[in-house]
C-alpha cells in the first residue's frame, strides 16, 4: 500500500469522523448562482430549497449569503435564489424548504404560496442580509436557520 493511498484513506476517515463531506471540482469554477427575478418569463420548477432575498442586496451581502449556503453543502449551495420586495407578485416554485431573509420577503412569500404548499414546507426566517453583515447575533441566527433547513432536508430525504 502506498503512502499516498494510506494518507488518503486516513484523511477520509478523519473527515468522516468530523462530519465533513469533501467536495471535488468537476469543472472550472463558475460565477455565483444567478438570482431569478419576477420579470423572468419561465416559472421555476420544483426545488429542494428556495432562498428569498431582498431586492437590491449589495455584492458583499450576496457574497456572504453565498458563502454561508456553500458551507452547508451542495443542496443549499445550489438552492434557487429569488429576489423579492414587499410589493412583488412572485412566481415561487414549490419546495421542501424556504429560507427567507427579511420580514417583508416573508410576507411576500406568504402571499405567493398556496396554503397546502405552506403547510407542507419548512419555512425559516432569517435576518436581512445587511443585519447579518453588521450584527453578531444575526450571524448566529443565520447559522441556526441554516442548520434548521439542513435538518428539514435530511428528514425529508429519510421519508
Amino acid at each position: 500500500m502506498s503512502v499516498l493511498a494510506a494518507s488518503s484513506a486516513h484523511r477520509s476517515r478523519l473527515l468522516h469522523a468530523l462530519g465533513v463531506v469533501p467536495w471535488q471540482r468537476r469543472m472550472a469554477a463558475t460565477t455565483a448562482a444567478p438570482v431569478a427575478t419576477v420579470a423572468d418569463a419561465e416559472p421555476l420548477a420544483h426545488a429542494d430549497v428556495v432562498v428569498v432575498v431582498p431586492k437590491g442586496c449589495s455584492v458583499r451581502e450576496l457574497d456572504l449569503l453565498g458563502r454561508a449556503l456553500y458551507a452547508f453543502g451542495p443542496q443549499l449551495a445550489r438552492a434557487a435564489r429569488i429576489e423579492a420586495s414587499a410589493d412583488d407578485a412572485l412566481q415561487v416554485p414549490h419546495a421542501q424548504a424556504y429560507l427567507v431573509f427579511g420580514q417583508a420577503q416573508a410576507h411576500t412569500l406568504g402571499r405567493a404560496l398556496p396554503a397546502a404548499v405552506m403547510r407542507d414546507a419548512h419555512i425559516v426566517l432569517a435576518d436581512a442580509p445587511a443585519d447579518v453583515l453588521g450584527q453578531a447575533a444575526a450571524k448566529r441566527r443565520l447559522w441556526q436557520a441554516l442548520r434548521s433547513v439542513r435538518r428539514a432536508l435530511q428528514a425529508g430525504a429519510a421519508r
